[in-house]
Formats: structure tokens, sequence, C-alpha cells
């Protein structure tokens, strides 16, 4: 199984610290949060990996070269001639790179534990979400699950970790365009194409230069 990390975003909230790097390249107890993924990753058993890169992203690039100081082959999806395309976009963008099986698509800015699975099995859905108990940010939450099915609606609501194993037929149907994620799952999740589960175990959204002060203290 091939995975995707999404590194692309422009990070306004993260102002002013992601005007001169990338979220991806903030360090997080001494080393970038994009390191960690890959380092997990590649202990996990992934030695392929994609990224899409567009604000800023040579610094990316230039960071990462080819991977091999991991033991991975990263390629980059590159999207600095436009904007970026945002969760859905650049995924529909990277489908060359990741092929006609399932994959893993991390988001770039989020500090984990989760450990993710280069054997995951999709199954009878499309996707497969990791969901998480809500931080104080996103109280309301994003989605429910019910007997291992994502709804759009539950009594107890959960947060998307920003973690997600896909099935490319998920994007055939996307244009080449931004195009945010969150719309698509939930026409998936109304035709009952979604499993999910929830982590319960360090799970971070670094959103804005505050978070990341409170995990680098903590």
């Amino acid at each position: 199984m091939k995975a995707m990390i999404l590194a692309a975003g422009r990070g306004e909230r993260m102002r002013p610290l992601s005007d001169s790097l990338p979220k991806p390249l903030l360090h997080v107890k001494g080393k970038t949060l994009i390191e960690w993924h890959i380092e997990r990753l590649a202990k996990n058993g992934f030695d392929e990996i994609i990224i899409n890169i567009a604000h800023l992203g040579y610094k990316i690039k230039d960071y990462l070269q080819d991977g091999s100081q991991w033991g991975v082959k990263i390629h980059y999806s590159d999207e600095q001639s436009t904007e970026a395309l945002e969760s859905a976009g650049g995924i529909k963008k990277a489908l060359p790179l990741l092929g006609n099986e399932p994959f893993l698509v991390v988001n770039g800015d989020i500090f984990c534990e989760y450990e993710f699975n280069p054997n995951f099995q999709l199954s009878n859905a499309l996707a497969h979400l990791i969901l998480v108990p809500n931080p104080a940010h996103n109280l309301q939450g994003d989605f429910g699950l019910e007997n291992v099915r994502v709804t759009n609606e539950a009594e107890d609501m959960y947060t998307f970790s920003g973690i997600g194993y896909y099935h490319p037929k998920l994007f055939e149907n996307v244009t080449l365009q931004k195009s945010p994620l969150a719309p698509i799952l939930r026409k998936f999740i109304d035709k009952n194409l979604v499993s999910g589960e929830v982590f319960n175990k360090m799970w971070h959204d670094i959103g804005t230069p505050k978070r990341l002060q409170e995990i680098n203290e903590n």
C-alpha cells in the first residue's frame, strides 16, 4: 500500500509561522511534523510515499529530497504552479502516482501515535476513517459511528483525525480543481460506504501557534 501526506496547505491559522515555513516543516519535540510521519510510515512498512506540495513546497522538497535517508521513496505531486487544490483536489491530482489500489492519506499538520497499517483491507467500503474524541477546538465533532459504519449524524460525534484509507473509486468523479474532502465523504457516508474506528491515544491537530507552543512545552 502507498501512503500520501497532505502538505500543500497555506496554513492561514498558523501565521506568522507559516509565512516563512510550510506547516509540515514546523518542529514538534525537536523534529519536523512531516519527519514524524515519514519515520512512522517507514517503521510500519510503507516504502513509497506521495507528498503534495504548494505553499513554499520547494522547501519541503529540498528538506526531504527523495526520502532515502528514511529508507523510503518519496514522490511529489506539485501544485506550486497553481494553488493548493485542498484535500480532495490534491488527492485527485496525485492519483496517477497512487495507482489503482487502496491507499493511506494523512494530514501533514497532525501529531499522533497512530500506527499506520500497510495491510489494511477496505473490504466492502470505499473509505475508512480514523476518528478521535473531540478536542477543545472542535467540540461538536464531525461524524458519528454506528456498527463500524461512519454516519453524518449521531448522538455521539467524533472528530476526523485527518487519517484515512481510501479506494481510488472515491475520487473518480472529482474534478481537478480546489475540492474539500468532507462533502465527498458525506455523500458516500449516505450510501453506507464509509467505515471507521475511534483512536483513543495521543493525537493533536497542530493548527495554531498556540497549540504548537502548548505541545512543545508539555
